[in-house]
């Protein structure tokens, strides 16, 4: 890691960028914080959805902007905590869920189904999950949940052709 101080390494306000990264705190959470972050994805995911249901060209917007706003802050997050990957960083988990879930059907079942493939596929690596997260910064930090959440969102769509859900 760069041996820049917290706030050149920043480009901003160290405190201001560990509250952002971590979910607004839950990445702290001692004992699984990439569920806990997840978990903290389900209400705006939703929020999302709604935004999507009234103008879907500004819920992607939004989307995007957050997959770019939580690559920039990873990026300043593991440079002021110093490592390559800190599991405090949960904005990934939150931006790969928002994707998993988006435009999805409101159901509780369907918001469960989906939140356990998402944790399968950020936990489990599949191909090519494995290889993003050897990006640079804050870019593999963050894509392969975005490549997690494609994987669900796909196969949430897909589920119900085959008679699944």
């Amino acid at each position: 890691m760069s041996k820049l101080t917290p706030h050149q390494a920043s480009g901003g306000s160290p405190r201001v960028i560990l509250f952002f990264a971590t979910g607004f705190g839950v990445g702290y959470f001692p004992r699984l914080p990439g569920t806990a972050g997840t978990l903290l994805a389900v209400p705006l995911s939703l929020g999302l959805n709604a935004l999507a249901s009234i103008s879907l060209p500004i819920a992607i917007l939004t989307l995007a902007a957050a997959i770019y706003c939580a690559i920039w802050l990873s990026t300043r997050a593991a440079l002021i905590l110093e490592q390559r990957d800190p599991p405090v960083i949960v904005i990934d988990e939150i931006v790969g869920f928002m994707i998993a879930n988006f435009i999805a059907p409101q159901s509780v079942m369907l918001l469960g189904v989906t939140f356990l493939l998402f944790r399968f596929f950020d936990i489990a690596k599949v191909y090519p999950l494995s290889r993003l997260e050897k990006l640079p910064g804050g870019a593999g930090i963050v894509l392969d949940d975005v490549m997690a959440g494609l994987y669900t969102f796909a196969i949430m769509r897909l589920l119900p052709s085959w008679g699944l859900l």
